[in-house]
Formats: C-alpha cells, sequence, structure tokens
C-alpha cells in the first residue's frame, strides 16, 4: 500500500530539521534504534564531479578507452538494471524551496523494487531516459550519490532493501547528507568518499574561504591561511569548481578503484 499523502506532507515539513533530529543517534539506546530503523545496511558512495576529475587509466569500466570519469559507474549500472524509475521532483529541494538548483530533478531508482514506487512519486522510464536524466543532473551541477539506502526504502515503502538502488542527485544547499557531520559515527562511515579518490590543496591557495563556505560536511578548515581537507571530505569536487585561485585538485587513480566502487555497491544491491 503506498504511502498517504499525509506522510509526504509531514515528511516535507518535518525536514528543515533533520540536523535537530540526526543528533539524537548519538544518545545511547534511542541511537541504535534510529540505525536500525533507517539506516540499516546502508552502504553509498559520492561520485566527483565529471569536470573536475581526472582518472588515469587504460581502460573504463566494461570497455577499452584513455579516460574515465566517475559518472561511468552509474552509467554501468544503468546499463545493468532492468528496472528504472525517476522522480520529477526532489524531496530535499522541495521541502527547503531550493532557489539554486532545479527542484523537478529528483532521485533515480533501480531494481526491481523500484516498480513497486507509487507511481504518483516516480514513473517507470527506460535505460536511454534514465541515462538521460542523470546526464541533466549533472549538467545542472548536481552530485551523484549512488548505493543502498534504507531511508529510501522506508519512506516510500518499498522493498526489499536489496534490490533497490538509490541515485541521489544532490545540493550542497539542501542534501539529506548534510547531517553527515552531526550522526554517530556508524551512520557516517556508511556514506563514503569514493575508493581512490584524492584532493590536494596546492600553494596558490590564499586562504579565502570559498571552499570551506560550500563544503556539506564541513571538512574543511583553515589553517596559517591555508585550506586543509580533513578525512571527513566526501570527495564531491564541489571545492574544486569553487576556489578562485584553481588551487584545489582532484584525482583518481586507476580502473581497480572503479571496479572496487562498482563491487562494493554489488555486494549491497541487486539492480537486475
Amino acid at each position: 500500500m503506498p504511502r498517504s499523502r499525509l506522510f509526504i506532507w509531514l515528511l516535507k515539513k518535518g525536514f528543515p530539521l533533520r540536523i535537530f533530529f540526526s543528533k539524537f543517534t548519538r544518545v545511547p539506546l534511542l541511537g541504535r534504534i534510529m540505525t536500525y530503523m533507517l539506516f540499516h545496511e546502508n552502504e553509498m558512495i559520492y561520485l566527483p564531479k565529471d569536470d573536475v576529475t581526472t582518472i588515469k587509466v587504460n581502460q573504463t569500466v566494461d570497455q577499452k578507452g584513455d579516460m574515465v570519469v566517475p559518472s561511468d559507474i552509474l552509467k554501468h549500472f544503468i546499463e545493468e538494471a532492468n528496472y528504472h524509475v525517476i522522480m520529477d521532483w526532489c524531496i530535499c529541494r522541495s521541502s527547503l524551496k531550493c532557489e539554486h538548483y532545479p527542484i523537478e530533478l529528483g532521485c533515480l531508482f533501480l531494481g526491481e523494487a523500484a516498480m513497486r514506487i507509487d507511481s504518483k512519486l516516480g514513473r517507470k522510464v527506460t535505460k536511454e531516459e534514465a541515462l538521460k536524466h542523470a546526464e541533466k543532473c549533472r549538467e545542472a551541477g548536481l552530485v551523484h550519490v549512488i548505493g543502498r539506502d534504507k531511508l529510501d526504502a522506508v519512506w516510500l515503502k518499498v522493498g526489499p532493501g536489496e534490490k533497490l538502488l538509490t541515485v541521489c542527485n544532490c545540493c550542497e544547499c539542501c542534501c539529506l547528507w548534510k547531517i553527515l557531520p552531526h550522526v554517530s559515527k556508524k551512520i557516517s562511515s556508511r556514506i563514503s568518499i569514493m575508493p581512490g579518490v584524492r584532493i590536494t590543496v596546492g600553494d596558490a591557495c590564499i586562504g579565502c574561504g570559498t571552499c570551506q563556505i560550500i563544503c556539506f560536511v564541513k571538512a574543511i578548515t583553515l589553517i596559517d591561511k591555508k585550506a586543509v581537507i580533513s578525512d571527513s571530505c566526501r570527495g564531491c569536487g564541489r571545492c574544486v569548481s569553487v576556489c578562485p585561485q584553481k588551487a584545489i585538485k582532484i584525482s583518481v587513480e586507476g580502473i581497480a578503484n572503479l571496479d572496487e566502487s562498482v563491487n562494493i555497491i554489488k555486494s549491497v544491491v541487486d539492480v537486475t
């Protein structure tokens, strides 16, 4: 039975308080209950923005070539999946009335469980339409987060969870995962930087703080007038895009790291 309109309305009204509620995941017992109900068996990976990433390899995922980009991982799963559903609205941006990114570019769901999503919330599409949707999201400046997300299975009231692959198309201002600095380590550890991603700050950095402002997980601090990126970085690449001095560089090296990303996702979700 699909979720009621009242439930969706309440969810949207409560979304702006997500950071406040997320702090309760650190409370003993209550935190364990929240983790099991909403985040159990999560495994999600941030895919850096293609236009700021260099991957030096001899072949791409499942094909030969000189260069691969993070979105090739998403393309791999779209091609492999038998079921594709697009949401024509983003619940995060809709809840916060986002003024910076398109609200109509919602999540993409892959796998058998996606077919159980209420038709009022999402529509079945072809592989070609799914690929085009993902491309539109990247062109709009959104960042893909891909993997198994129990929160989606819960609020969409679908299952089984191992048959639902979530592809969030996130902005830095409205993203659900702005809760990461506030949730328990058990939850935050399941939302990961892509294997092999390396972000460096060069000598051109003048400590202007632009990157610090855009970082949605508060992974950047200024020390001695220079940006320092901590281990909490998820490698989204936004800091690279906004740096006025072009002082921040991001790279992913080695085909093994892309294969590892694919294998991590495949270990928790089956989209065929």
